[in-house]
């Protein structure tokens, strides 16, 4: 009985290609969507339709074919997260440690940094700082340093 529905293109891994994809799938430091998109491809390497893939798989059929599809035309970079859309950082990592740096040593002339303080000396706004000190769990006016004993 013949085959209803389009051909699928025979999906091919070299060695280098299906030694990865596993390593992929086996750490486990793998974002899981890469995970899965990994044991999609390996799976249609075997030969095995989109059906049944998305089956064994247990994920839908459009998604078997999304990364089957990915896969033939760019190959293992086809498998990895596409830039999302938005405003790209304004602020670095740089920028970040040394706030961060900064906020262990008292301002001269006080006992801890406040957000306005910190604001003028770094030339970012109050919110940023803000939010730099909640990301890294800083709360400057809680911090007593150390005095030394005489």
């Amino acid at each position: 009985m013949p085959r209803i529905g389009r051909p699928k293109a025979e999906l091919v891994l070299s060695a280098a290609e299906s030694s990865q994809l596993t390593r992929w799938v086996r750490s486990t430091a793998t974002p899981q969507a890469l995970a899965l998109r990994s044991r999609i491809v390996l799976a249609c390497a075997q030969g095995l339709d989109n059906k049944a893939v998305a089956a064994q798989l247990r994920c839908s059929e459009n998604t078997v074919g999304k990364w089957r599809a990915r896969f033939l035309a760019e190959r293992l970079d086809g498998l990895r997260d596409e830039p999302r859309p938005g405003r790209p950082r304004s602020i670095g990592a740089e920028q970040v440690a040394r706030v961060i740096a900064m906020t262990s040593t008292p301002p001269p002339n006080a006992l801890h940094w406040t957000r306005a303080a910190m604001a003028g000396r770094t030339g970012l706004s109050q919110t940023t700082i803000g939010r730099i000190w909640k990301d890294a769990g800083i709360v400057p006016h809680r911090h007593r340093p150390r005095t030394p004993r005489s």
